[in-house]
């Protein structure tokens, strides 16, 4: 059986391995053999996660023709790939990517540091900000005076409070989506969403598509839940979705489930427009893929031309039944991410399979928390309390672009026009290592293969924008000084964390 779970054409890689061109070389750099460049060449694409891991490579035969070199050329590269642990061969299966065995992969996904060591580290490890006060504190109280009634009854509701079930599903039909509390179920957070979706859809050794790069906690659920993740990569440019990739993977693939976030991406903060969404429904309609729409950030628009109707419709506009797409929204983001509330739009049978299925889970969602986001929602004060996270996410951006462009000015990334995150290229850094030499010096910041599948964008590091003002500024400037050990190559001994209050 052939190991490949994508394919990659002459053509494309051709023109793929073609951008590279574009970037210079270092001063006094000599040109390596063909078969070199062609071979580093292909390693970067994998490790940047613009080819993925196990994606049958074209026939050598193929790639010389598209390229205008010899087939032996095309043959010597591939061997050293092979040689180097980058690409695995079988006779009457082809060739395709890989890393190497020892190349280190996150293990984990990533989680905030204790509030007690925040005064000597700047935590850049979470794309969360502190609670938009005085909302939270207002939603609290305004929860506990909806209590009483509650307080009655059992208090286990396992598809959510009808009332919150019903203010979503009018959300959602103002949004020009016609839904009905019946197709409503609420969740602990967007993870608890995607881990009842996963264990209903995806069982252990199905497929799931995601885009490469995407949210690690997602994908280390997925993982542990025991899916055979299959890497998208993303639009050159971060434009969005590469439909041609994204076709190719779902008829080829056959995923069980395809997981997305359209608005304001997670990591890249890419925002795919509204042709694209089209696209994608109907490409998982036709390979009978269950297309899961993470909303997480779409709130977060930070550009003033998205507050006039500027944003693309939901993916779910495109499916307004609910048959192929699986909407999954979240308080997390938009308020604050201790307030643990999610919610699932889907068909009224999907509902049913997942709230069945939540017997033998959590039960159900703590009712206090459902009644403080349906006060929000009632009274007007969740759009008051996102107004609020905009501005702040707003300032918090500008201030660490502009610290991370003076600091470090190697360092590539676009400013997005939403969401929480900026993905930079570091300047040729490890980004492993970037992380490591990090923590000591008092910045946390995740590196690059967090976000991919199987080791790739190791070039890579998130930097969330959850600080501002001098923080920015001093996390700017601990981040140069770990390039500096990462570039030296200093191991212990260094740079100690200087104490910073904000």
């Amino acid at each position: 059986m052939a190991q490949w779970t994508s394919a990659v054409g002459a053509a494309q890689l051709a023109r793929l391995l073609t951008s590279q061109q574009d970037r210079p070389a270092g001063p006094g750099t000599r040109r390596p053999p063909a078969y070199r460049s062609l071979a580093d060449g292909i390693r970067l694409l994998v490790l940047e996660g613009r080819v993925p891991v196990a994606a049958r490579l074209p026939a050598e035969r193929e790639l010389a023709l598209s390229l205008s070199v010899s087939r032996t050329t095309v043959a010597a590269a591939y061997e050293a790939l092979r040689a180097e642990g980058f690409l695995e061969s079988r006779r009457g299966a082809g060739s395709w990517t890989a890393v190497p065995a020892g190349n280190p992969l996150p293990a984990r996904g990533l989680e905030p540091l204790p509030p007690e060591t925040l005064g000597s580290v700047i935590d850049l490890g979470c794309a969360s900000l502190p609670a938009p006060e005085p909302w939270l504190t207002r939603a609290v109280q305004g929860a506990l005076e909806e209590l009483p009634p509650y307080a009655h009854t059992h208090g286990d509701y396992p598809a959510g409070l009808p009332a919150l079930r019903a203010m979503i599903a009018e959300r959602y039909t103002a949004r020009g989506i016609p839904t009905m509390p019946e197709q409503i179920m609420v969740t602990t957070g967007a993870m608890g969403a995607m881990d009842a979706i996963c264990h209903l859809f995806a069982g252990r050794g199905e497929r799931i598509a995601v885009e490469s790069p995407s949210y690690a906690n997602i994908l280390q659920l997925m993982r542990e839940a025991g899916a055979r993740l299959v890497p998208v990569a993303m639009a050159e440019g971060l434009t969005g979705w590469d439909m041609d990739r994204w076709r190719q993977v779902l008829r080829e693939a056959a995923p069980r489930l395809a997981y997305v976030v359209a608005d304001f991406h997670n990591p890249t903060g890419a925002l795919a427009d509204e042709d694209q969404r089209r696209r994608l429904v109907d490409a998982a309609r036709s390979a009978g893929t269950v297309l899961v729409a993470d909303e997480t950030m779409t709130e977060l628009w930070l550009d003033e031309s998205f507050g006039e109707g500027g944003m693309p419709r939901p993916v779910c506009s495109f499916d307004p039944a609910g048959s192929t797409v699986i909407t999954v929204g979240s308080a997390s983001k938009a308020f604050w991410a201790g307030m643990r509330i999610g919610w699932v739009r889907a068909a009224p049978d999907v509902i049913r399979s997942l709230v069945a299925a939540r017997a033998y889970a959590d039960l159900g969602t703590p009712v206090l928390e459902q009644l403080a986001v349906n006060w929000l929602f009632s009274t007007g004060g969740w759009e008051q309390a996102v107004d609020l996270r905009r501005a702040q996410a707003r300032e918090n951006r500008d201030a660490l672009v502009a610290a991370v462009r003076r600091e470090l000015p190697d360092w590539e990334f676009e400013t997005p026009k939403g969401g929480l995150t900026l993905w930079v290229r570091a300047g040729g850094l490890s980004g492993s290592r970037l992380a490591e030499a990090g923590e000591r010096v008092g910045v946390r910041v995740p590196s690059g293969p967090r976000f991919g599948v199987d080791g790739a964008f190791e070039g890579y590091v998130r930097l969330p924008f959850t600080v501002g003002g001098a923080v920015a500024e001093e996390a700017a400037a601990r981040l140069a000084a770990a390039a500096r050990l990462v570039e030296t190559g200093a191991t212990g001994g260094t740079e100690a964390p200087r104490t910073f209050v904000a």
